[in-house]
């Protein structure tokens, strides 16, 4: 099973580029699909209100919940004070993870403790600014940790490289393949830290899943190791991510799927 942990869906409503107007899935769908992708893992595009968009991405997801799991976009200073809210209306729709991004605002200790009393990962785009990924491994040892596109989508290398050493020694610390063009520190951060602390993600609908997944193939890892990078890994950081808050029905959202019907949930074990 193939699993891309970052891909974002629905509308945005800024217009300023493709990252707040839209990310419509038909096309990545169709790429998806040819390359092997049997599953996505979904958040919003730039939103002025995370509360419509997750709304909108728990719709999508819960058209396909087999194909489909979700991620809670928030913002860390707008949302300030509401974020537990946030988090608690896209855990009930089935939600596993919390995302955030450094174009909106920093991230906060507001969103790690909400992470921590959910059991959820957060994926945070720190866009280059890796030096805050010392500082969130050691206050929230329990808070697994996605750093996407090796710490820089800018294709900072002095970043991308200062971030492989967090990797190797924070065991709460991860990172996605989307978007990392420099082959060669994309295979060191393999080498160094180990597959279990590198994930599949495409940055889709944007960036060609294929293309991306591509890249994790040209690694040439031994089989198991491929499998980790693959999906194992993000299935293990959802396995338990939202334990003891339920995952119920909301009907606004076009009916998201209850705990004890989760397809992904009877599917984590490698």
């Amino acid at each position: 099973m193939i699993v891309d942990c970052h891909c974002h869906a629905g509308l945005g409503d800024g217009l300023t580029g493709p990252w707040d107007t839209a990310a419509h899935l038909h096309a990545y769908l169709e790429r998806a699909d040819r390359a092997g992708i049997g599953r996505t893992i979904l958040f919003a595009a730039f939103h002025s209100d995370y509360a419509v968009a997750n709304r909108e991405v728990a719709r999508i997801v819960a058209r396909d919940p087999r194909r489909f799991c979700g991620f809670a976009f928030v913002h860390a200073e707008r949302d300030r004070g509401r974020i537990e809210q946030l988090v608690r209306e896209s855990v009930a729709f089935g939600f596993r993870g919390i995302k955030l991004h450094r174009h909106d605002a920093r991230i906060t200790r507001e969103v790690c403790d909400v992470a921590r009393a959910f059991a959820l990962p957060v994926l945070y785009d720190v866009v280059g600014e890796i030096s805050v990924v010392e500082l969130l491994a050691r206050e929230y040892p329990d808070v697994r940790f996605i750093i996407p596109h090796l710490g820089s989508f800018s294709d900072d290398w002095r970043a991308q490289q200062g971030l492989i050493d967090h990797l190797v020694r924070h065991p709460n610390v991860y990172t996605d393949t989307s978007g990392v063009r420099r082959f060669d520190i994309l295979a060191e951060a393999v080498a160094r830290a180990g597959p279990g602390k590198v994930l599949f993600g495409s940055d889709g609908p944007w960036l060609h899943p294929g293309l991306e997944l591509a890249k994790v193939r040209l690694l040439g890892l031994p089989p198991a190791a491929e499998r980790l990078v693959l999906g194992g890994n993000i299935l293990q950081l959802l396995e338990h991510a939202g334990a003891g808050h339920g995952r119920v029905p909301v009907a606004h959202t076009g009916g998201a799927v209850p705990a004890a019907a989760d397809p992904w949930a009877s599917e984590v074990t490698l």
